[in-house]
Order: C-alpha cells, then structure tokens, then sequence
C-alpha cells in the first residue's frame, strides 16, 4: 500500500486493487500537484463541508464512477448535485468495504457550504480511520485537540496519523504535538499548512517537538510512503 500527499489534507491511498482519494481539493489549491482529469479513484472521503475539503469531489466522482463515504448530511448535498454513489456514514460508525474498513471519528470545527448568498450546513464535521491490509491510518480532518484523542489512539492502535497543524482554522504545533501524545500513533504526518499565509508553519520544526517514541516525518507535495 502506498500512501502520499497532496496539499492542504489532500491524501492518496493505493492499493494493489483500489485508490482511495480524501479530500480532493485540486483546483484553486496552489499547492496541489494533482489534475482533476487524471483523478480515477474508486472511493473519494470527504471530512467536511468546506470548500477546501469537497474540492472536485463531485466532478472526480462524475468522471470516475468514483463512491464517496462521507457524513449523511453531506451525502444529501451531494446526491442534490446529481451523484448517486454516495455512502453516508456518521461519527462512531464503522463500516466494511472492499479495501477495507472505515471508522469516522468526531472532528471540532464547522461544516457549510455557500450556495445562492445562503450558507448551508453540512452535518458535523468528522475525521476518519483506514485500517487496510492490516495498517491503521488516521485522518483527523480540521479539528482543534480533544482529549477523546486519547481513546481514539486506545481503540484503535494506530500506524499513521495526519494531524492538521496550521493554526488559526485548526490545531497549531503545540496542540498537534499534544494531540500526537495523546494518539500514539507510530508515525506522525502534519497536514493543513503552508496552502495560503494564514496557516504557515515550519513543519521541520512541528517534527522535531515530537516525543522521542513518537516518529514524525514531513511530506512534501507528491511524496509517497510505502507501509
């Protein structure tokens, strides 16, 4: 399984058999290295309403036949759009797919879209957990630090995790270096940073305030991991 990264929480899951895309915001995001034409994912997960979150989604899932696992009030919006492959979930489920399973934890922050002048609300924002060919990776979405942090660590021993750490929107470093304390997690990704000046970050320096049983490493755009 190989893994890389995108811009902002953008994320690619490949497998030998599927391609699992979260978040998929390409267009307008000026450090994304993806083409909305290449994008043929068989399943796109949406953390959140935003903007910068649903990104293509719908035209990736048009072009690709791609489903999409999101919140039920997301799911409703993007059923509204024309698509038909949706599956709602919502926090603390658990569901089984083909490539794997797919938990949604809680996330703290909004969830909204603006359409016609209206602001629309879209369900409570979430995080999720891929545990695939045996390897458990958490997405935590956009989120300030929660203490339940601490259970979603004990619940789920954890490979990866992609904490966002870009201040102002979500955790910064301090809180997000808390939050590795609290998941555990073997190795620890930093996300949502550095795509526009408001949420700039030194993500060298974010590593180095790791806890030394914690591994950190920073992924530039299009890097790949192997796990």
């Amino acid at each position: 399984m190989k893994i890389s990264f995108h811009g902002q929480s953008c994320i690619k899951i490949v497998t030998d058999t599927y391609t699992i895309l979260v978040d998929p915001f390409i267009s307008g995001n000026p450090a994304c290295d993806l083409v909305v034409s290449e994008q043929k994912p068989d399943f796109i997960a949406v953390t959140h309403g935003h903007d910068d979150h649903v990104g293509d989604t719908v035209q990736i899932a048009k072009n690709s036949g791609a489903a999409i696992i999101c919140n039920a009030e997301l799911a409703t919006f993007f059923g509204l759009q024309g698509l038909e492959n949706i599956q709602a979930m919502h926090i603390g489920g658990k569901r089984q797919f083909d490539f794997g399973t797919v938990k949604l934890t809680q996330a703290f922050h909004g969830s909204s879209t603006v359409q016609n002048g209206q602001i629309i609300n879209l369900g409570l924002p979430n995080g999720f957990i891929f545990t695939i060919e045996g390897h458990s990776i958490y997405h935590a979405g956009d989120t300030g630090i929660f203490s339940d942090m601490k259970l979603i660590g004990e619940l789920t021993p954890l490979d990866i995790a992609f904490l966002p750490i870009g201040d102002n929107f979500t955790m910064g470093p301090s809180d997000a270096k808390l939050a590795a304390d609290f998941l555990k997690a073997k190795l620890v990704i930093p996300m949502h940073y550095n795509t526009f000046p408001l949420i700039e970050q030194d993500a060298h320096a974010f590593i180095n305030t790791l806890s030394t049983n914690i591994d950190g490493k920073v992924m530039e755009i299009g890097d790949e991991i192997e796990v």
